[in-house]
């Protein structure tokens, strides 16, 4: 089995033992609450795994080339921390996915129906008083903020148990807060651009989505995992700073490229339904650019249609065609690709092991080109 097979195996056996043992929990309070654990294992066996892998190689490259090395018994320790650690980030994107869906009135998450939507239809399906939509958000508000709760305790527990030095758990720790901390200011400016783009200018459409994906995207996706699992192997503030580096133009080609499948992507690969990002009203890159080089009068046209949350398949096909004769497209295709090389020329600087800089460097690519 490769390295990244293992970790990842590693990593899925983590997170359901995980929640089996919230499970033993929840039954000796109420056999009510099986769902919130049903809901989360099964979102927690999907996915890419990106943070995860970015973390750990982060690591194994920062570790061949600090000093002093660690100990075998060290490295052991470290090793069954690194488990946790990365088991923890997943948990805590898993826990951005359920309030992300609610947040944009999304019903499908890689194919399935959301996690709200889960909740909605047991309430449907129990025959339960009330709304299910309401039942639904506000079930999936309290699983996302479980989820929250767990990824801080197995992300404590793992470097309470493994981190070399105080010093060094200290960094992580508040690498891990800044992470929680910047991720919900990004989502705050999603939801604040959604419902107040049209009373700002035209002109700053692209500079506030630039803000958003900054923050709700690129450091919490790449930069934060890279930043704890170097931070963890005993990174200075100068390797900290050449991860960065490397990946915030990664982390914004990342946004960039989602962005595009949000609104082109095949839904048999994405798992989204086709233009689901234009339903949902997203203020993105993509949008701005389109809107800046619209006429007025079909701006307009443009704004009221995208702000519906109600369009038809004509209506999308219809806005996909605006976007693509705008330009907006190809513009966003050469930020993605401008984005890219600068993100891979400071990985090529970027004084690591051997082996990890091409494990990131084949990371990178896979997110450059993804298709969902």
């Amino acid at each position: 089995m490769s390295e990244t097979a293992n970790l990842l195996a590693l990593i899925q056996e983590s997170l359901d033992d995980f929640c089996e043992q919230q499970r033993t929990d929840f039954h000796a309070i109420s056999p009510d609450l099986s769902p919130i654990v049903d809901y989360s294992k099964a979102l927690l066996r999907g996915g890419k795994r990106f943070r995860a892998l970015f973390c750990y190689y982060a690591w194994t490259g920062t570790l061949s080339v600090v000093q002093p090395r660690q100990t075998p018994e060290q490295l052991a320790a470290s090793s069954e921390a690194m488990v946790g650690i990365t088991s923890a980030l997943e948990m805590f994107h898993a826990a951005a996915l359920v309030h992300d869906d609610i947040l944009d009135q999304s019903d499908t998450r890689r194919g399935e129906p959301a996690v709200h939507r889960k909740f909605a239809q047991l309430h449907e399906g129990q025959g339960y008083l009330g709304s299910s939509e309401r039942f639904g958000i506000g079930a999936g508000v309290l699983t996302g903020d479980l989820l929250l709760s767990w990824s801080s305790e197995i992300f404590g527990r793992s470097l309470s148990a493994g981190s070399p030095s105080r010093e060094i758990e200290i960094a992580c720790r508040d690498q891990f807060a800044l992470m929680r901390t910047e991720v919900m200011a990004g989502q705050y400016l999603d939801v604040l651009e959604e419902n107040a783009a049209l009373t700002r200018p035209i002109s700053e459409g692209v500079w506030r989505a630039n803000r958003v994906m900054l923050y709700k995207t690129a450091k919490y996706s790449l930069e934060a995992p890279m930043l704890i699992g170097a931070a963890f192997a005993g990174a200075d503030e100068e390797l900290l700073h050449a991860f960065s580096t490397f990946a915030i133009p990664l982390g914004l080609a990342f946004q960039l490229r989602d962005d595009v499948l949000g609104v082109f992507g095949d839904p048999a690969i994405t798992g989204k339904p086709v233009g689901d990002d234009l339903r949902e009203g997203k203020r993105t890159v993509l949008v701005g650019l389109t809107r800046e080089g619209l006429s007025t009068s079909v701006a307009r046209v443009f704004d009221e249609m995208i702000s519906s949350r109600s369009l038809d398949e004509d209506q999308i096909k219809s806005l996909q065609q605006t976007i693509i004769g705008s330009g907006a497209l190809n513009k966003t295709e050469r930020m993605i690709e401008d984005l890219a090389s600068q993100s891979l020329e400071a990985l090529d600087a970027l004084e690591i092991g051997a082996d990890a800089k091409a494990k990131l460097r084949e990371l990178a690519e896979m997110v450059i080109n993804r298709q969902k």
